[in-house]
């Protein structure tokens, strides 16, 4: 029989797999607690909770969500990276955090509702930020206009140097 604290961790972690739109499951076993203290205040400043989990308890929450697939990801030591807003910052700080430190180590990662293996996560982590991307579009789009004027401009500041020139040479 489960007692009422498994249960109502179940339903938090049913609630927060639901709400979030990438959990990162992570081996943090070998990291001590001044590590996984700035790993944690690292994950704050960028709006991601970092949960050490108990297997079986994730497990229930992710059948609760119907994320089939994930249990050969739920063995030994294991917390979770969960993002609400961008999927890919958990991604970045772990990047970030694993130059320094060899740990923890992605075992795999749901991401929008799609499960992979804890290998795609480099390739998660260097992707540009939504922000990057709209700097890249709004540049991408401004280009041809900026072209456009300066060749809409050119012909008439020709037209004025040639006047402006003639001028001189009727002066002198």
């Amino acid at each position: 029989m489960p007692n009422t604290k498994n249960i109502q961790q179940v339903e938090e972690l049913t609630d927060k797999l639901g709400r979030a739109k990438a959990v990162y499951i992570t081996e943090y076993l070998g990291l001590n607690v001044e590590d996984i203290t700035a790993l944690r205040r690292e994950f704050h400043a960028n709006d991601v909770e970092f949960k050490v989990t108990k297997n079986t308890l994730l497990k229930l929450a992710a059948k609760n969500n119907e994320l089939d697939g994930l249990d050969e990801y739920l063995s030994g030591s294991t917390a979770v990276a969960l993002s609400y807003e961008d999927p890919t910052s958990p991604a970045r700080v772990l990047k970030q955090f694993t130059k320094d430190h060899d740990l923890p180590e992605v075992k795999g990662i749901v991401f929008d509702g799609d499960i992979m293996a804890g290998s795609e996560f480099k390739r998660i982590a260097d992707m540009p930020t939504k922000d990057q991307l709209l700097a890249q579009l709004a540049a991408l789009l401004s280009s041809p206009m900026t072209k456009l004027v300066w060749a809409l401009k050119s012909p008439m500041t020709d037209v004025g140097n040639a006047l402006s020139n003639l001028k001189d040479q009727k002066s002198n």
